[in-house]
């Protein structure tokens, strides 16, 4: 361990439970982690386990119900101790043992519900709110107010579900949350709660269902038993469904920072133990989630000043996965924890790998949320995009081959890299052939743009991982069907990997490809366009307008970033949101005709505009490579094609294809 990290690793008390060191696992999920009585399945139990196995001081669970009538959701989609109290018990007893037999804690994170951000697949088509308001999700929807009754009924059922925690051995409970945007953030911003009751009007009134929450959990279980909250400083709510991005100048229409700080030292008095800050709401989801897009420790600001006005232990998430970039945020006092979720998906074992000075061997996670929050909204189940095992840790491993093959892999992209790191894992005797001087394929141009500095990251650990495993890399070598015929592999692997589409622009003079342009090629002209309004059009549209670039984008389609996907709604409203704040032109269900003196003629419907550029840059996707595939075929006793060289997807597809076929060699 460096010596610089040791803080890293110095114990820490939240009220009298000693935490071993700083890492805190934040919660995220549980999609597919529990059953339908509202218990840990095995999977839940394994991927907890892991992250304990991996050196996390403290776990925070995923959002787990406290009941399941008043808001109902579908089960199983998240826990609920009230469901089967005894089965929650067993269950839970079975995981938090396993997770203290590594000197971890843990936590149950407790929540009191969705409201207007409910997701329509779980809840359905109806909602409750602190006030009759528009829900977020669907258009039309107005959520039914909660009655007085039925906020006592959260606050003993949070008391309910704490003393079920505490019974099956989670040492705390987290309330969720006056955080994001759920129910009972709804409670505490004003733009939210308009009742009339002493659960609306002043701040006092506001706040007074979450500091009963405390005070019940605290009569039931004891003052001494350990209570965090999950709470966001400031909303970033610019209006109904539109956040405020970074820099902008925005009236804050939600829980501004003189009110936040008024609002932690109240829930301090009343009893919390500790705040998991953060900022934002599901009106600016990319803040609660934060994409690729945003600054890595991004709250490190907020909660400098919420850890200056309480006197409790403060946790910080939001990017930090560079340990050197924690050490220096608790030092100089903005957090006392250091709070991981995405990084943990992508390498469970990082606060290990820390401890152990081998910071290089940290799989790095994208921020690209494609496996995790994009998976949990469309299918129910948290994973990974890199780490393809993530949620499904006991099943899905990596066993020793009982047969030693040799494999041949060409092509050293993602798809490639993963199938000959995971193939030599098992044993057997990898040969991986590039035919550029350099592995990473088309993820090489994609990582240029700043924001995109952990695609080049990820690029660096497999070509690490792949020296540690000895794997022979050959480049400036394509594979032809002559060399497979010498080489006589007992598996080929074809991981080509993909083209750029052209068009008849391309013949036309200053007319580039984004990847001549992000690989520095051609030249990023002051004034160009771009056709085609994709991930990769959109995102190097603002990365040549960070550079001061002006530039349009023209998409066929009739909405940018149609073909893209598919994205978390928190990356593609965030992009989307930047582009049009940097001003760059859209023109959409558009097509560029030709070049024409000084710029191009963009044609819209019937009608042709003329559009000032000092070039052209296509970004109209990719076709995969797979010629090669088409004649080695037959050529060796199992021939498998993946990545884009299969179908042209994302990275995530690009990785876990790779990883399911090299684990069955």
């Amino acid at each position: 361990m460096k010596e610089s990290h040791a803080i890293l690793f110095s114990p820490i008390r939240i009220g009298k439970l000693e935490i071993k060191n700083r890492y805190v696992m934040e919660p995220i999920g549980p999609g597919g982690l529990c059953d339908a009585e509202g218990a840990f399945n095995a999977r839940g139990v394994a991927f907890y386990v892991e992250r304990a196995r991996g050196g996390a001081g403290l776990i925070i669970t995923g959002v787990t119900m406290v009941e399941n009538e008043i808001e109902k959701c579908a089960l199983p989609s998240m826990p609920c101790p009230t469901l089967n109290p005894l089965h929650f018990v067993k269950t839970g007893k079975a995981l938090t043992e396993r997770v203290h037999a590594y000197d971890a804690r843990m936590f149950l994170q407790l929540s009191a519900g969705f409201g207007r951000v409910s997701i329509p697949s779980i809840v359905g088509s109806t909602a409750v709110g602190p006030s009759p308001i528009p829900h977020r999700w669907l258009p039309g929807v107005v959520c039914r107010e909660l009655t007085h009754v039925e906020v006592k009924t959260y606050v003993r059922k949070f008391a309910d579900s704490a003393a079920i925690a505490r019974d099956a051995g989670f040492d705390g409970v987290e309330v969720h949350a006056v955080h994001e945007g759920y129910l009972l953030d709804q409670f505490a911003i004003a733009m939210f709660n308009r009742r009339r009751d002493e659960y609306g009007g002043s701040l006092e009134n506001r706040l007074r269902f979450t500091t009963e929450i405390v005070e019940a959990i605290k009569a039931r279980c004891g003052a001494d038993y350990p209570v965090s909250l999950r709470y966001s400083l400031k909303s970033f709510i610019k209006d109904w469904l539109k956040g405020g991005l970074p820099g902008e100048t925005f009236e804050e229409k939600g829980r501004d920072i003189p009110e936040g700080v008024e609002a932690a030292k109240i829930f301090e008095k009343a009893g919390y133990d500790a705040f998991n800050g953060d900022v934002g709401s599901y009106d600016s989801w990319y803040w609660s989630h934060p994409p690729m897009y945003q600054a890595k420790g991004l709250y490190l600001p907020f909660n400098a000043i919420l850890k200056n006005a309480v006197n409790v232990p403060v946790i910080t998430a939001g990017r930090m996965d560079d340990p050197d970039l924690a050490v220096e945020a608790i030092v100089s006092g903005r957090t006392d924890l250091i709070g991981l979720a995405r990084p943990l998906l992508a390498d469970p074992h990082l606060p290990q790998k820390v401890r152990a000075g081998k910071i290089d061997r940290i799989r790095p996670c994208l921020s690209c949320q494609e496996g995790c929050m994009g998976r949990l909204a469309a299918f129910g189940q948290v994973s990974c995009a890199v780490n393809p095992a993530c949620g499904r840790e006991a099943e899905y491993g990596l066993t020793p081959a009982l047969e030693r093959k040799h494999v041949m892999v060409a092509g050293g992209g993602l798809a490639g890299m993963e199938a000959a790191r995971v193939a030599a894992l098992r044993g057997h005797v990898v040969a991986l052939y590039e035919k550029s001087d350099r592995l990473g394929g088309v993820v090489v141009p994609g990582g240029v743009p700043e924001f995109k500095a952990d695609d080049h990251a990820l690029i660096r650990w497999y070509e690490r991982e792949l020296r540690a495993l000895k794997v022979p890399l050959t480049f400036n070598t394509e594979v032809t069907e002559d060399l497979v015929t010498r080489a006589a592999p007992d598996v080929l692997i074809v991981a080509t990997g993909s083209r750029p589409k052209m068009s008849p622009l391309a013949h036309e003079p200053h007319v580039y490809t984004a990847e001549e342009v992000l690989n520095g090629d051609k030249p990023a002209d002051d004034v160009t366009i771009i056709v085609g309004a994709g991930l990769v059009g959109c995102e190097l549209a603002l990365w040549l307008s960070e550079k001061g670039k002006s530039t349009t984008l023209v998409e066929i389609a009739p909405k940018i970033l149609a073909n893209a996907g598919p994205l978390c709604h928190a990356n593609s409203e965030m992009l989307k949101e930047l582009l049009q704040y940097r001003a760059v032109e859209v023109m959409t269900s558009s097509v560029v005709e030709r070049r024409a003196d000084g710029g191009f003629i963009v044609k819209t419907g019937d009608e042709e505009t003329f559009v000032k550029a000092e070039s052209a840059i296509l970004a109209i996707g990719y076709d995969p490579e797979r010629r090669l595939y088409d004649k080695v075929r037959n050529k060796a006793p199992e021939v498998y094609v993946f990545g884009d060289a299969r179908r042209v997807q994302n990275i995530m597809y690009a990785i876990w294809d790779a990883y399911e076929v090299a684990r069955a060699i």
